[in-house]
């Protein structure tokens, strides 16, 4: 059973992409892509949901579509860094304990996905919580942009201790490996301390920012999911996302 809390939804979004600018405003099946990702976070039904914007552009969309956006400064380094800054002007009164980051460039993204998120914070010693896919396909293995979650995971276990990420094929040997999946729930204190932390050496080192945390002793617990939510990062993914939801949409 989840424990009682108070979650807020947050995504980030900035206009400066550089394999698809302008990205948050990018049409699929007549609205902005930011839009879709507000509407999906909306139906997972967990707390409300704003969109942490870079650009007032992109806030435009989002109030003109019924939802609620936050300005925010256009030169953080992380979209953790947004959010907190969101947090901050929606919430100086603290009401909301939970902070769920959902990318702003996942216009499919299925609301379960987003719930699922949560069950890893019903253990207190929990600080940050995610999500991992089993890879089924092998070249995936060994592809460095695949990131793997380290997790003893089971058949009886499907929310286990992150204890590494890594762009590298581990574990070593015969077994499954997993795909870790960028959406997190944070404990406002975790978000808070988090922001705080310089840099790590091994998040420099792999490119990851989420091994900042395991470096500072900070405890992220992963939930299994089924399947990889679709990112949109370049014309391709674009062209895929408008497929899915015109054909979800006819």
């Amino acid at each position: 059973m989840i424990r009682l809390m108070n979650p807020v939804v947050l995504i980030p979004a900035r206009m400066a992409s550089t394999r698809l600018p302008d990205k948050p405003l990018a049409d699929i099946a007549g609205k902005p892509m930011i839009v879709h990702v507000w509407e999906r976070a909306k139906e997972a039904g967990i707390g409300p949901v704003c969109v942490a914007a870079a650009e007032k552009e992109i806030a435009e969309a989002v109030i003109r579509a019924g939802g609620e956006a936050v300005l925010t400064r256009a030169d953080h380094p992380s979209g953790s860094d947004r959010i907190f800054e969101a947090l901050s002007k929606i919430d100086p009164a603290r009401r909301f304990d939970v902070v769920v980051n959902v990318q702003g460039d996942l216009p499919t993204l299925d609301p379960k996905v987003v719930r699922r998120a949560l069950e890893p914070l019903a253990d207190p010693a929990v600080d940050i919580a995610t999500l991992a896919v089993e890879i089924t396909r092998e070249e995936e293995r060994t592809n460095p942009n695949v990131v793997k979650a380290v997790a003893a995971f089971t058949p009886e276990q499907s929310i286990a201790r992150a204890l590494y990420f890594s762009r590298a094929t581990v574990p070593a040997n015969p077994g499954p490996l997993y795909h870790h999946v960028g959406l997190y729930a944070y404990r406002r204190a975790a978000l808070e301390r988090f922001v705080k932390l310089p840099p790590g050496r091994l998040e420099q080192r792999e490119r990851l920012e989420q091994l900042r945390a395991l470096e500072a002793g900070m405890r992220i617990d992963a939930a299994v999911v089924t399947s990889v939510p679709l990112g949109v990062d370049t014309q391709h993914d674009l062209d895929t996302a408008r497929r899915m939801l015109e054909t979800q949409n006819s």
